[in-house]
């Protein structure tokens, strides 16, 4: 697999793994279906969306249907598995943390694709990771992660640092992105696992 072939398919399951964050903080609030997908869609292509723009480019799921194609999976995969998933307090972390790992390496390669600096490149992939969280918790009518005292944004930027430190030891592109997305997950789990009860 090529590396634009790889941010490409990591980016659909960011996108699919938001949508179903979005949809199950939807379907806890007992909101029906069309409110559930509306939910998902913009938890999953808002911080894709800014990052794309701050890139001076279109949204890519404007002209990629598989990108809809996602999010639908992933609305349907929370709907269909709503109750079983809803059993596990633990489950909209989970699927959070790894939306935002998931996001904020593939935030931090476009944007170094388009060559954005190292600097401008690790704040990128942060916005792509928790724009899609704030917007869910807003309309849930929460207070965004970010703006609480939880280790989030932290835990994105310490998995950017990190994946733009590991090239200078030689490693593999593949490996780079796998530890530094291990990174941002593991450092969200322990935060919210320490602090507070799951969700």
């Amino acid at each position: 697999m090529t590396g634009p072939d790889y941010i490409y398919y990591t980016d659909l399951m960011g996108t699919m793994l938001f949508a179903i964050s979005g949809a199950m903080a939807a379907n806890r609030r007992k909101i029906d279906i069309f409110g559930a997908t509306f939910t998902g869609f913009v938890t999953a292509i808002g911080g894709g969306s800014l990052r794309d723009v701050f890139l001076n480019l279109r949204p890519i799921w404007v002209d990629d249907g598989n990108y809809l194609i996602a999010i639908l999976i992933g609305v349907f995969l929370s709907a269909v598995l709503n109750d079983k998933l809803d059993r596990f307090s633990r489950t909209l972390t989970l699927f959070d943390a790894m939306g935002i790992a998931f996001f904020t390496i593939v935030g931090l390669q476009k944007s170094i694709t388009y060559e954005s600096s190292t600097i401008a490149a690790v704040i990128l992939g942060m916005f792509s990771a928790v724009m899609g969280g704030v917007i869910r918790d807003t309309l849930m009518n929460e207070t965004p992660l970010i703006f609480r005292k939880e280790i989030y944004a932290t835990a994105c930027l310490s998995g950017a640092i990190l994946y733009v430190t590991l090239p200078y030891f030689g490693l593999s592109e593949g490996i780079n992105a796998f530890l530094s997305a291990l990174l941002i997950f593991t450092v969200r789990i322990l935060a919210v696992n320490i602090n507070s009860p799951f969700r």
